[in-house]
């Protein structure tokens, strides 16, 4: 059976002052069983959630890794520098895409560092509202591109230690205006299970996790946790809510309890 995942991504909020006492809240709030809880704070916060944490069942993921172990690369972070601070590490995310124009090639390389420093790496991956009005076979060829121009120069060490997570995140229904469907997000983890089977070294792709990352909410979670081809999600701003985070790791606790009974 599949891991039943909720990701915090906290992106640029709190402070080394306030992130321990908000972490401390949230893993004391959702106390669920068979969910793997995982909150991924500022680099500069990592230290202080990290002890926070202790003693508590959620892992610290960093939001970023560089794609060198080291050299003149002015304010980045390399893997090394996560090792006892980060277990987890999110790669590719919609916004680094965005801002930072990072390429399959350049993601490809960071998860390459990410998998041989141990750090279990949620790959994101997702389409622009442009690629989806043309359909949903523009929107899985574009999607398929991105897991070939990571996995591909990484497959071997992606399926040995069987860490990798896959992220979707519906970039179009991201401050759009426009939602989407579970069934939206349970077709494209289809296409992407789809896409892992063909990529060698990577097994039939039904054993990879994937989550989905599009403004979730405690509202709007059971609609994707309901999806067999759904496993999490990856959330934003409400990862910063303790009460949000409440609702949606309960959520997820159900799903995990329903998938473990059908199993027993």
């Amino acid at each position: 059976m599949r891991p039943i995942v909720i990701a915090a991504n906290w992106k640029m909020n709190t402070t080394p002052a306030d992130a321990g006492e908000l972490a401390r809240t949230i893993a004391g709030r959702t106390r669920v069983p068979g969910v793997t809880r995982v909150i991924c704070p500022p680099f500069v916060c990592l230290a202080a959630v990290r002890e926070a944490l202790a003693g508590e069942d959620v892992a610290v993921g960093a939001q970023n890794v560089h794609h060198e172990l080291a050299g003149a690369y002015t304010g980045e972070i390399s893997a090394p520098m996560l090792d006892g601070l980060a277990t987890w590490v999110i790669v590719g995310h919609s916004e680094r895409r965005r801002d930072a124009g990072e390429t399959d090639a350049l993601i490809a390389a960071k998860l390459g560092r990410a998998l041989a420093a141990g750090l279990r790496p949620i790959l994101c991956v997702g389409e622009l509202l442009e690629v989806r009005d043309r359909g949903a076979a523009a929107a899985e060829a574009l999607v398929a591109g991105q897991l070939r121009g990571a996995l591909e120069p990484n497959a071997g060490d992606a399926l040995a230690g069987g860490t990798l997570v896959i992220a979707y995140e519906p970039v179009w229904a991201i401050g759009t205006g426009r939602n989407a469907s579970g069934r939206d997000a349970a077709a494209m983890s289809e296409a992407i299970r789809g896409v892992l089977s063909g990529i060698a070294g990577l097994g039939s792709g039904q054993d990879t996790p994937i989550l989905y990352g599009g403004s979730v909410t405690a509202a709007n979670i059971g609609e994707f946790l309901t999806e067999p081809a759904i496993d999490g999600a990856l959330v934003g701003g409400a990862s910063l809510k303790p009460d949000e985070m409440a609702g949606i790791v309960g959520r997820a606790g159900v799903t995990a309890a329903a998938r473990l009974a059908t199993t027993a």
